[in-house]
């Protein structure tokens, strides 16, 4: 299939219709113009990667000194572009001279036209190298953009946080790759920034992937990337999340979602130290630290034949539990305190407070959402407070009363996360988008659910 789009400015239109006769069979949209006033907004619209460019254009100047000046707003411009320099015999030494400016080359009147199809040919594959690598830049920029993120900070005195802060400070100087389990909410992405922040890899990403809402069909282009032309849609190369967390922390949220055969794929990549683009055939090396993050007892899943063993053991060097917050003692008053402070500042309402009452109350709660279900309960607060004392918080979010949350404590994890699915099934009579908001999962990790649970 013919590639390339170029355009030819030439005020001679004999050479312009020849120009045009010679690249036609070579190139995908050939563009001729006579006067260079044009070149800027043909650029654009035409999506222009390769420019033939005349030195002169006004009748009995002859100095180049046009074609220069509009070589230099096309570099300025649009720097992947290749521009090349029509000249007649006598004005060598000034197309050399444009060559230093930024040419990528310049053809002679009267040409050889295999040396024009060529000098053509070349210049197509530089530019489109070029606006490749503009690309990938770009998309890096916005990976990075969306990785660094302002971190929450980690608040907690209880003994429970303690313990589980000073293991993350021992480890957190090693390559050691860490699993990190507890319940929904409890801040298995906030600890993995956490470790983050302070290894030996601060100065570079940590990149985030939430497991449970990749599909199958697009967890290799999503993780390593893919190539221009690899299935359909894929109009452009891609930098994948593994990419871009080279020589930095990559976070696999909910790793327990992941398919047996996705599983495969991701061992791969972790004992071979390499990624390859979906399209590709060239591995290139991979230097991560890696964090992932579950809410399900992956021994048992092993057990059940539904997750590998082989990979367990490559991603559970270290293993971090977080604790629920109802063990958490007065934590959860400094981490209510805490959202009531950013709810103040964000909904212009300040010195927000919990009354006595309100302090016992949410201590004596279950609280199965866990920090998640707090920090949605003090928005709700501060949205609703008409005084900066709170006197009264919702506290009716996952269950009817509080001898309930008791009940629910004897569940297992996967007990409990099924009882509380089911609830919000019934309460939201089936609407998959509400639950999914109420829960503080995708829909995508909500249907994975579902279907783990047979519901």
């Amino acid at each position: 299939m013919k590639e390339g789009n170029i355009l030819i400015i030439d005020d001679n239109s004999s050479i312009l219709t020849t120009l045009e006769m010679l690249l036609t069979g070579h190139f995908k949209q050939i563009i001729t113009l006579k006067k260079p006033n044009h070149i800027l907004s043909y650029i654009t619209q035409y999506d222009i990667e390769v420019i033939l460019l005349d030195m002169n254009f006004s009748a009995g100047i002859n100095t180049g000194n046009e074609g220069v000046f509009w070589l230099n707003q096309i570099i300025e411009k649009f720097p992947h572009i290749s521009v090349i320099m029509i000249t007649a015999y006598g004005d060598i030494d000034l197309a050399v001279r444009t060559i230093k400016n930024g040419a990528f080359d310049f053809i002679l009147k009267p040409w050889n036209n295999e040396k024009v199809i060529s000098t053509t040919h070349a210049a197509l594959k530089l530019s489109q190298s070029q606006r490749k690598n503009q690309s990938l830049k770009k998309e890096s920029e916005r990976l990075k953009a969306a990785c660094n993120q302002q971190e929450e900070e980690i608040i907690g005195r209880s003994t429970a946080m303690k313990e589980v802060i000073k293991i993350a400070q021992k480890i957190a100087g090693t390559d050691a790759n860490i699993l990190i389990t507890g319940e929904n909410g409890t801040g298995k992405e906030v600890f993995a920034k956490y470790i983050h922040t302070l290894s030996q890899r601060r100065n570079s990403l940590i990149v985030t992937v939430d497991m449970g809402a990749i599909s199958s069909t697009l967890f290799e282009s999503e993780l390593f990337g893919h190539t221009r032309g690899s299935f359909t849609g894929a109009t452009k190369d891609r930098m994948g999340k593994m990419e871009a967390a080279h020589e930095g922390t990559l976070f696999l949220d909910e790793i327990g979602n992941l398919s047996m055969d996705l599983q495969a794929k991701l061992l791969s990549v972790i004992q071979t130290k390499t990624i390859t683009k979906l399209g590709s055939n060239d591995p290139k090396p991979l230097d991560i630290r890696l964090i992932c993050a579950t809410n399900i007892n992956i021994p048992t899943q092993i057990a059940n034949q539904q997750f590998r063993e082989d990979l367990f053991y490559r991603i559970n060097t270290i293993q971090i539990e977080l604790p629920p917050l109802r063990d958490r003692g007065h934590d959860i008053i400094l981490l209510a305190n805490n959202f009531l402070n950013i709810f103040g500042l964000k909904y212009n309402k300040s010195h927000l407070h919990l009354s006595t009452k309100v302090q016992k109350q949410i201590l004596d709660y279950g609280w199965p959402g866990n920090i998640r279900e707090l920090k949605h309960c003090m928005e709700k607060a501060a949205i609703l407070a008409d005084k900066p004392q709170i006197d009264h918080v919702d506290l009716q979010t996952y269950h009817a009363n509080t001898q309930d949350d008791l009940k629910l404590l004897d569940l297992d994890l996967d007990q409990l996360e099924k009882k509380i699915i089911s609830q919000q099934l019934e309460a939201e009579d089936g609407n998959m988008s509400k639950v999914a908001t109420k829960l503080g999962v995708t829909r995508q990790t909500l249907y994975n659910k579902l279907k783990k649970h047979n519901l």
